[in-house]
């Protein structure tokens, strides 16, 4: 079981980099519109969230994020020796979704991005962006409703990638795995270090929130 879940956190995060770099290719393939880019983009990745969580949420719990899977270490949900495993799944299957969205739109496999991604704004918007998921994650388990996880997680990256100047990543797997395709959705490794340690700080921030709201029965 415990392969099965480690499989799944990896698996469903290939699939969802698969969906962000490849949608964020075939975009920039069909329109020059950025707006309509962001929309094709977004479609596909919220999409993709609805599938790996409904269907490998019962199977791993569908972190798919090194700072979910922080919180929920955080809160006793899940041993140390799983988190690191989870979180190892995550960085190799986030750099494989993306190398093998690369392939099928005839890219060189692992090609740097030089997206630069900067500002003190984007910092924030990391900040705020990752907090608003964790806060969302850890007050449905509060309230006893993680089975609406698969509704309202998609339903924050919507808003959260129109909402935001940093496009949501709100990942440390996903940002990372991004550095590695010069596409629309890439990001530079110096940007993506900036947005990774903005999205370590949105962890506590979205847990404090999470906690004030608590309601004890």
């Amino acid at each position: 079981m415990k392969l099965q879940k480690i499989f799944a956190e990896f698996l469903g995060t290939a699939l969802l980099l698969a969906s962000v770099i490849g949608s964020g290719i075939m975009a920039t393939n069909l329109t020059n519109d950025v707006g309509i880019q962001l929309t094709i983009n977004a479609i596909s990745i919220v999409s993709m969230l609805v599938l790996i969580i409904t269907l490998l949420g019962p199977v791993s719990g569908a972190h798919f994020n090194p700072v979910v899977t922080l919180g929920e270490l955080y809160k006793n949900r899940i041993d140390s020796k799983n988190a690191i495993s989870y979180i190892i799944a995550q960085f190799a299957g986030g750099f494989t979704g993306t190398v093998f969205a690369n392939i099928i739109f005839n890219k060189p496999a692992v090609f740097q991005s030089h997206h630069e991604r900067t500002g003190t704004n984007l910092f924030i918007s990391e900040i705020f962006a990752t907090a608003g998921l964790i806060f969302i994650i850890h007050l449905l388990h509060d309230q006893n409703r993680s089975q609406l996880g698969s509704l309202l997680v998609p339903a924050w990256i919507t808003t959260a990638f129109y909402a935001t100047s940093s496009f949501v990543f709100a990942n440390p797997a996903v940002t990372f795995a991004r550095i590695w395709s010069d596409s629309f959705a890439g990001i530079t490794l110096h940007s993506a270090w900036i947005y990774m340690i903005a999205q370590l700080i949105g962890l506590p921030v979205g847990l404090i929130t999470a906690r004030l709201l608590f309601l004890k029965k």
